[in-house]
C-alpha cells in the first residue's frame, strides 16, 4: 500500500513540475540597454521590452498567446511617454501619455498596429 500511495504521490509531483515549467525571461544586453522577453506557459513570446539603468525604457510590447499584439507602451527612464495602443476586438485605444501624465485618449478604427 506505501509503494502504491509513494508511486502516485511521484506521478502527481512529476506532473505538476511539469506543467509548471514555464520557458524562463531572457535577457540580452544592447549598448546601454537590456532586452528584456518575456514568455507564455504555452511558450509563445508575451512582451518584449527594453530596461535602461533598471527601469523600463523605449518600447514595450504585449502579445496575447496566440501572438497577436495586445499593448504597444512607451517609457522613458520608468515613466510612460508618448503613445501607447491598447487593441480590443475591434478598435485601438490610443492614449497619449507625458511624463507619466494621461494627455489623451482617441480611439482608432480597427486594430491593425501594422503602423508601429
Amino acid at each position: 500500500m506505501k509503494k502504491i500511495y509513494a508511486a502516485v504521490v511521484t506521478i502527481i509531483l512529476t506532473l505538476g513540475l511539469a506543467n509548471a515549467q514555464e520557458k524562463a525571461p531572457n535577457f540580452e544586453k544592447q549598448d546601454d540597454l537590456v532586452k528584456a522577453t518575456y514568455y507564455h506557459e504555452n511558450g509563445t513570446v508575451k512582451e518584449v521590452g527594453y530596461f535602461k539603468d533598471n527601469k523600463l525604457h523605449h518600447q514595450w510590447i504585449h502579445y496575447d498567446t496566440s501572438g497577436k499584439i495586445t499593448i504597444v507602451a512607451n517609457y522613458d527612464n520608468g515613466l510612460k511617454e508618448g503613445k501607447w495602443y491598447i487593441v480590443g476586438d475591434n478598435s485601438t485605444k490610443e492614449i497619449t501619455y507625458k511624463k507619466n501624465k494621461l494627455v489623451k485618449v482617441e480611439e482608432v478604427q480597427g486594430t491593425d498596429l501594422s503602423f508601429i
